[in-house]
């Protein structure tokens, strides 16, 4: 497991990665601005250079594995495949993206989706997980043509109108 962070600003001398690359990584979520207590301390504290060595871990490698484990056995109905399926279709297809949603992506949408149903006490995926961790999976995925970027639409947007056009299941398949 990685996590990697990413600044936006002052990007001299970095590259963004290549649209597959982007693609590997199963979330992308901004964490924005510490609030007013969390800047005081830092302020307070700044005399501790190496804030690694204070972390202390909350969790071993093992019980990620295991927790991964539980997500596999999570129920998933056709229908909320047929519905993942179909919000990727219509990434592929929507006028202002030139790239969509891959397999690699419904892949991982699916995945996260069951770990973060069994975080929410259920045995199964419902429609509102999959519309919950759309942003969250989807807009690193999402790669806008140029105009689109141009006159100011946003991942977001898009997202928000593929959840718009596709319906959600509201039956059971299998």
């Amino acid at each position: 497991m990685v996590i990697a962070t990413q600044n936006p600003i002052e990007q001299a001398g970095t590259y963004r990665l290549p649209e597959a690359q982007l693609d590997r990584f199963l979330m992308k979520t901004s964490v924005g601005y510490p609030d007013e207590a969390n800047t005081v301390d830092l302020l307070l504290n700044a005399s501790v250079r190496d804030r690694a060595t204070l972390v202390e871990p909350i969790i071993t490698s093992a019980t990620v594995a295991q927790m991964a484990e539980l997500g596999d056995k999570v129920h998933v109905d056709a229908a909320i495949v047929r519905y993942v399926s179909q919000l990727a279709e219509e990434s592929r297809r929507h006028p202002h993206v030139k790239l969509g949603l891959s397999v690699r992506g419904c892949l991982a949408y699916v995945r996260t989706a069951k770990v973060w149903a069994l975080a929410d006490g259920r045995d199964h995926l419902i429609p509102d997980d999959i519309k919950d961790l759309a942003v969250p999976v989807l807009c690193h995925r999402l790669l806008l043509d140029a105009e689109a970027q141009f006159n100011g639409v946003t991942v977001e947007q898009v997202i928000s109108q593929l959840l718009d056009d596709v319906t959600p299941p509201s039956e059971r398949v299998a």
